[in-house]
């Protein structure tokens, strides 16, 4: 085995895949818990757009 020939090895494959399924697990949570977010409408939107209530 030549003394210059080396590389990241199994170990850093592994490393690597761990974070990436982390990765994977913690943003189908994420999504999971954007989608229960309700955000209240008020009505304030409209208004400044020009399509509330006429006054």
């Amino acid at each position: 085995m030549d003394a210059t020939n080396y590389g990241p090895g199994l170990l850093g494959f592994l490393i690597v895949a761990g974070i990436g399924l982390a990765l994977f697990f913690l943003l189908k949570n994420m999504n999971k818990q954007m989608k229960k977010i309700q955000v209240p409408h008020d009505g304030r939107e409209d208004e400044q757009s020009g399509n509330g209530p006429k006054a």
